[in-house]
């Protein structure tokens, strides 16, 4: 069987979907595999090191996946992309089905079998596999980072000859992977941080990496799907989770912004009213920039100044690291498919729970329940 790692088309994407390392993981199972040449020089991968490991390197994507069963994709494919497949070819890559209606029309219309990497359950069993959580990590760390780029003072509390400088406060909101990780590094760069969430659960984990938690008393079931990720919460709550949010804006220097509801636009937390009440100076970084931003000012893709607030709304946090999300990434990939490797050949086992979650179009149709009635509720055809 012949794996095919393309180049990414997509605008300033970094990544690739598989390392060398990875390369070699999947080539020691039985696979033969081919890589679009320069498709992980922007991730420090080179054609040399995959041509190492025993891959045949290709100089353009037709070649690339012509004569390949699987293809492996960061992100989602263009129709001209799923247009140059055969018919039966497996891809795995982020999809974000919801939200790519037409691309998912085309993959059935192609008779291709598509995996997304970003509708991975939530299960032990899959942990190594969870792309979100990887991609999610770096976002975070990225998020810290920028914050105290931008941040006019010291992140840690400073002894010097001319006097004790205090340490910045950070405030995040959301506690998911990235806003831990975020909560992580700027306590190891010396802040205090506290940190806001509709989930109670999270108030231990929080804690345990020296944050304060700063919450509402929710139930469970409110404030999470049973998959554990927040979810989009009634009108009265949302204006509770407003109120509590601006009364904390006044008195921190910075805020990180990670706030995300799968398939919709990101909720808006910080109103440009909440903007003008915060000291001059501060910062804010809006990791749901990509998804339209937790901040009604935010400006996806640019960095503004608005009443004296830098306002961060980049959108290519991931990117910037390239060659750690790649790594991270190929190993999501290469631990899937060692899930549905049987002797160099590719079996989908339709019962096993990870397969059937992440299958969205097979055999012409589209076979996600989930995502056929999130399509359906859309207007989707």
């Amino acid at each position: 069987m012949r794996i095919a790692v393309p180049k990414e088309s997509a605008r300033d994407e970094r990544r690739v979907a598989l390392t060398p390392d990875g390369a070699k993981e999947l080539i020691g199972k039985g696979t033969k595999l081919s890589v679009q040449s320069q498709a992980g020089a922007a991730s420090l991968c080179p054609d040399e090191a995959y041509a190492e490991v025993g891959a045949d390197i290709c100089p353009d994507f037709a070649t690339t996946v012509g004569g390949a069963e699987v293809v492996l994709k960061v992100l989602p494919p263009t129709v001209e992309e799923i247009e140059a497949l055969r018919p039966g070819t497996v891809l795995v890559s982020f999809l974000m089905p919801t939200a790519n209606s037409a691309i998912i029309e085309t993959l059935c219309a192609h008779q291709i079998s598509a995996f997304a990497m970003d509708m991975m359950p939530r299960i032990s069993r899959a942990q190594s596999m969870d792309a979100i959580s990887s991609m999610s990590t770096i976002a975070g760390y990225q998020a810290a980072i920028l914050c105290a780029d931008a941040l006019p003072m010291f992140f840690p509390m400073l002894m010097t000859a001319a006097g004790t400088l205090p340490p910045a406060r950070i405030f995040v909101i959301g506690a998911g992977v990235s806003g831990l990780q975020a909560i992580a590094t700027c306590r190891r760069l010396g802040a205090i941080v506290e940190a806001f969430d509709v989930r109670p659960a999270v108030k231990e984990q929080i804690e345990s990496l020296g944050g304060k938690f700063v919450g509402m008393s929710l139930l469970t079931e409110e404030a999470e799907d049973a998959s554990g990720y927040a979810k989009e919460v009634s009108g009265d709550t949302h204006a509770r989770e407003l109120e509590l949010i601006a009364s904390r804006l006044p008195h921190v220097n910075a805020v990180i912004t990670t706030a995300l509801i799968p398939g919709k636009p990101a909720p808006t937390l910080i109103t440009n009213e909440m903007v003008r009440k915060m000291r001059p100076g501060s910062v804010i970084v809006d990791i749901a920039a990509t998804n339209g931003g937790n901040c009604e000012a935010t400006v996806p893709g640019q960095n503004i100044v608005k009443d004296g607030v830098t306002i961060i709304g980049q959108t290519d946090l991931i990117g910037r690291m390239a060659c750690d999300a790649s790594r991270m990434y190929s190993k999501n990939i290469s631990s899937f498919l060692g899930l549905m490797l049987k002797d160099g050949d590719l079996e989908i086992d339709m019962t096993d729970e990870i397969i059937k979650g992440t299958l969205v179009t097979h055999e012409g149709r589209l076979v996600h329940e989930i995502i056929r009635l999130a399509l359906e509720r859309g207007g989707a055809a």
